[in-house]
Formats: structure tokens, C-alpha cells, sequence
């Protein structure tokens, strides 16, 4: 869990609104949801694997009462957690937001489209690129089945990667795709063993995939007919076509490969700025995932994946509302954040806090900076008054440390000729102007 200072906070803020204004422009709605769950939303969600992630929260009050002197002696952490915590911080945005989709379905008008950006929280072992504490950037589309939702949402991470400067690829994929392969090579019961060992194709290689997947149980007739499936090539025509008829005799694949060709056939009447492309390696989290699923790579810059997401048959279902569809991404703010630092991508105006400094000459002079600052405020820029009359030194010291581009000084001449000098920071310029003239300066059309 980090700290964050004004600059990185300038930084975190420019990639929040960024998303914000893109989710908005799609008609998506922000909701929040609390940090904490009850541990019975929680845990079950994640695999065993994110129940041991969860930090829990100790009971109000006298937490041990109830339990058993045998019970802290049998030093069972599992079954000791469940009696003194009946709370958690959540671990993603997706559970809390199936809840709320069932605590407030009679209000909500479907195809309830919502954004959401809050932090969430993993009892993780820190490491680069992996914190304890860390945001999610969540839009989802509940409610609906059209494949029309997949295409929008790529056109949404297309603007956001547009808007902040970074060459992006887009890697597309079908969980339908991948049951059909696991179906036509005799082994569907194999199908998560399968793809988690060919999504680490780039990072191990097609011969330690081919080991890890005899070592799964697969036997080498299964293995010898992914090899052409494994290295697929050319453009997304090409791969649509020879999946076709790999998969003919596979019902699922055949559904996974027309939903495919129809985000693509819209795709391309309204192209993306990004590279879009087929990747059959691409699994996420398959035992979540039905349908269309997609992760952006930064070009630029090595790091992991920096947004995903996907199409789920029934998120609701395990709070008791079954059969509502959804799809959804999520933008990976902090490496979003890494990203934009490495290739230095951030606007000088994002990292502006303050605008204008005016310098603080004493009480008379105060007065009438007090108004102009009024002014200034009205107009959109920000501003600040130097709080005390320090030296002239130590107030163009602050200025500086803080990055003001413009410090307004006035004294006596000032006020009685209706004007102030304005001082370009940057240039050392200095220039006597009326205030709204100032305005034109610091903000111009």
C-alpha cells in the first residue's frame, strides 16, 4: 500500500478522468460500493487460491467470544478466521457489483451500464507491479446479450489509449473457441489445464508448453493436433478460416468462431486506431469467462497487460439471479500509470496544480489581490495567495518548487494604476496588464 504525492496524484488523476469522460461518453453510469463484504459474498468467488488473498476483518467488540479454547490450540487459520471475522475488504469490483445488481434489480433499468473506479485490496506478497492496495477502472453492460456491447467496448479502450498517447494492441479471443479446441482433441474435461498452459506461450515457449501439457495428461496424439492451433498465423481472416475448419465438427467452437467474425464485420465499418488481432493464447480466467474475451498490450513499453475483460453468462447466478449476461473490461490504472511514465506521455498541463501565484506584499496589497484572485477563480484558473508577506525570495521560491507558471506582483504602482504584472515563470518575462488581459495570457482560447 503506497503513498502518493500532489505530482502522482496530478498523474492518477489525468488517467481517472480520462476513463471517466470516455465511460461517460457511452452512456456508462458510476456507481460505488462499499470496501467492505460480508466474507459469505466473498469468499468461494476467487478459487482457493483468492480466498487465502482476502484480508479479513476482525469482529467488532470481543472477537473471541464464542469459540473454543480447542479451537485457537488446533491452530486451523481456515476454520478460526470464519468464526471471529464475518467481514472482508473486497478483493476485485465484480462481486460487489453482482451484488448490487441483485439488492437493487428492482430499480435498475436493464441493460444497466455502470463504471466504477475504487481501490480494491489482496493480502499479496508485494513485488513490482503488484501491490497490496491498487485500483480497478471497471465498466460493465448487464442484462444483454448482443455482441454490439463487445464492439463498443472496444471502441471505449481504443479512445482511452488514444486520449493518452499510448500505441496499443488489442489481442481478441473466444472462450467458445477454446472449448471447442479442448473438444475436438478428445479432452473437454481438459480445457483449463490446456489454456493456462498455452497462455504462457510468450513467456516459456512452445516446447516447455508442449511439456507442461503432457505433464497436465494430455497425450501426444491430443498435443501433436494443437500444434496448428498453438501457431496460428496470418491476419484475423486467415485464422477465422483455418479455425473453421479445424472446429467444424465442434457446435461451440463453430458459435465462438461467429461471434468472432461479427464484432470483426463491425470492426471494420468503424475501424480502431489500435492493432486488433486473433490470439487463441489469450485464455483469462476461464472458470469466469463465456464468451468474447480481450487484453491490451502496450507497445512501447514492456509490462504485463494493461486492460481486459470479457463476455460471462451468469454473474449473478451465485447471489441468486441466474441466466443474466454480461461483458465487461477493466483498465489496469497502475500500470496504466508505469506506462505513461516510462515514455514521459503526461500533458504539462496535467501536472499544473495551481496556475497563477500571487505574491503577498502586505495587508493593503492582500486586499486587492484577494479580489483579483476572485476573478481569477471565476474564470477557471487556478490560483493561490501567498498566505504571508515573506520575502520576495522565498515567495518566488515556492512558486518554483511548486511548478507555478505565473506569479502576479502587486504593490503600490499596481493598485493605483489599475493593473498587475504578471511574471512568466518559465521566461522570467514580466509584463503590466490589466487583469482581464491576464486572463487571455494564462488561458488563451
Amino acid at each position: 500500500m503506497r503513498d502518493f504525492s500532489p505530482e502522482e496524484m496530478a498523474k492518477r488523476n489525468y488517467i481517472f478522468d480520462t476513463i471517466r469522460q470516455v465511460y461517460a461518453l457511452y452512456g456508462f453510469s458510476q456507481i460505488e460500493t462499499p470496501a467492505m463484504e460480508t466474507l459469505q459474498s466473498l469468499m468461494g468467488k476467487y478459487g482457493e487460491e483468492g480466498d487465502k488473498l482476502l484480508f479479513k476483518v476482525l469482529n467488532s467488540g470481543d472477537f473471541i467470544a464464542g469459540t473454543q479454547e480447542s479451537e485457537w490450540q488446533e491452530k486451523n487459520a481456515t476454520r478460526l478466521a470464519a468464526r471471529i471475522c464475518e467481514k472482508g475488504l473486497r478483493y476485485d469490483l465484480t462481486v460487489p457489483f453482482a451484488r448490487y445488481v441483485v439488492m437493487h434489480r428492482n430499480e435498475l433499468t436493464f441493460p444497466f451500464k455502470r463504471y466504477q473506479i475504487q481501490p480494491v485490496w489482496r493480502a499479496d506478497r508485494p513485488q513490482k507491479g503488484r501491490y497490496r492496495e491498487f485500483f480497478q477502472c471497471d465498466a460493465d453492460i448487464i442484462g444483454s446479450d448482443s455482441l454490439l456491447n463487445e464492439v463498443e467496448l472496444l471502441h471505449i479502450i481504443d479512445d482511452v489509449f488514444s486520449r493518452l498517447g499510448i500505441r496499443v494492441a488489442i489481442k481478441l479471443n473466444n472462450r467458445k473457441i477454446l472449448s471447442g479446441i479442448a473438444e475436438i482433441i478428445g479432452a473437454p474435461e481438459k480445457i483449463i489445464d490446456i489454456t493456462t498452459a498455452i497462455d504462457k506461450l510468450d513467456k516459456i515457449g512452445l516446447d516447455n508448453v508442449n511439456e507442461e501439457l503432457r505433464e497436465k495428461g494430455l497425450d501426444d496424439t491430443a498435443i501433436a493436433s494443437l500444434q496448428p492451433i498453438i501457431s496460428l498465423q496470418g491476419d484475423n481472416r486467415s485464422k477465422l478460416q483455418v479455425l473453421r475448419n479445424e472446429l467444424q465438427h465442434s457446435e461451440i467452437g463453430c458459435k465462438g468462431i461467429e461471434e468472432l467474425e461479427y464484432i470483426l464485420d463491425k470492426i471494420d465499418k468503424q475501424p480502431l486506431r489500435a492493432v486488433l488481432y486473433i490470439d487463441l493464447t489469450l485464455a483469462r480466467g476461464l472458470n469466469y469467462y463465456t464468451g468474447a474475451i480481450v487484453e491490451v498490450k502496450a507497445l512501447d513499453v514492456q509490462i504485463g497487460s494493461i486492460t481486459g475483460g470479457g463476455r460471462y453468462d451468469n454473474l449473478t447466478g451465485v447471489f441468486g439471479m441466474p441466466g443474466i449476461s454480461g461483458v465487461g473490461i477493466s483498465f489496469g490504472a497502475d500500470r496504466i500509470f508505469d506506462v505513461l511514465n516510462q515514455l514521459d506521455l503526461y500533458p504539462a498541463e496535467s501536472l499544473h496544480a495551481t496556475q497563477v501565484l500571487f505574491a503577498n506584499f502586505g495587508d493593503a496589497e492582500s486586499d486587492e489581490c484577494l479580489r483579483i484572485a476572485t476573478l481569477f477563480r471565476q474564470k477557471g484558473i487556478r490560483t493561490e495567495v501567498y498566505p504571508e508577506s515573506a520575502k520576495m525570495k522565498k515567495q518566488m521560491s515556492y512558486a518554483d518548487a511548486r511548478h507555478i507558471p505565473y506569479v502576479v506582483l502587486i504593490g503600490e504602482n499596481e493598485i493605483a494604476s489599475g493593473k498587475i504584472n504578471l511574471k512568466n515563470m518559465a521566461t522570467g518575462e514580466q509584463q503590466m496588464v490589466t487583469p482581464e488581459e491576464a486572463v487571455q495570457i494564462i488561458c488563451p482560447a
